[in-house]
């Protein structure tokens, strides 16, 4: 009953008909995907065999300071990718959203692995990097949508921060609601999924446990903690890099730097 189903080579190759189902679609509806889904496919087959020889010799590593570089790097590379994402040119992005990154990211996945888990060590490859590779992938997109809303915000409602300045408030009172809009945007996907785990959609890290063979139960527990911690890491990440950068959205003497919308 719990016998893992290999998939061969050949079987793999088989998956890709759905590409070209995707392929076609495209070229009927003149839709111009077809270069990105061919290199997509490239991609994903390259990346992720490589991502499975690197965990194969990662796991085996018993220097807990190497996963942790190793977890650095990845945080780097998601910092990278929001920084890519922002397109933001008046306010430097990718140091505080690399900072709040690595502060909430490494907090909750050293308390779920090495408190909530027990695992021994608390950095284990297997345990350590597989569960901070779910917050990072998850809550990168919380990191970004919670900038895009800061940004957009304080330039949309420029006057009312300008006009709060004027009558004496502070850079923090001018644009608290600015700042609360754009932490409930980074938070509500996470909470969204919550709702909708196990009865809208089966959550990724229960499926694949189960497809590996771990007894349903087991499963679900895991997928609890996963979606408890995915929610602690989008709202610690969220709330730090808003905090970071809406100050650098304002000058030495608490004025708004950013540019108006069409200025």
């Amino acid at each position: 009953m719990n016998q893992v189903i290999h998939i061969s080579l050949w079987q793999l190759g088989l998956g890709t008909v759905f590409i070209l189902i995707a392929g076609v679609t495209s070229l009927v509806y003149k839709l111009g995907l077809e270069k990105d889904l061919f290199w997509g496919t490239i991609r994903t087959f390259a990346q992720l065999f490589m991502m499975g020889y690197a965990l194969t010799l990662i796991f085996t590593l018993n220097m807990g300071w190497v996963v942790v570089a190793i977890y650095g790097v990845m945080i780097g590379f998601a910092a990278l990718t929001v920084k890519g994402r922002m397109q933001e040119k008046q306010v430097p992005v990718f140091v505080p959203t690399f900072v709040s990154m690595l502060v909430s990211y490494m907090l909750v996945t050293i308390l779920i692995t090495g408190v909530v888990v027990g695992v021994e060590p608390w950095w284990n490859p297997r345990y350590f990097l597989t569960l901070g590779g779910m917050v990072v992938g998850n809550s990168m997109t919380a990191i970004a949508l919670s900038l895009e809303r800061l940004f957009s915000e304080l330039r949309q409602r420029s006057d009312e921060v300008e006009m709060m300045l004027c009558l004496g408030a502070d850079y923090k009172e001018a644009s608290q609601s600015m700042l609360a809009g754009a932490l409930k945007a980074g938070m509500i996907p996470s909470i969204n999924s919550m709702m909708g785990a196990g009865i809208v959609f089966i959550p990724g890290m229960m499926t694949g446990q189960i497809l590996a063979g771990a007894d349903p139960l087991i499963a679900i527990r895991y997928q609890i903690v996963v979606m408890l911690m995915l929610v602690g890491s989008t709202a610690i990440g969220s709330l730090l890099i808003t905090l970071l950068v809406r100050r650098k959205c304002f000058g030495k003497a608490q004025e708004l730097i950013l540019t108006k919308p069409g200025g």
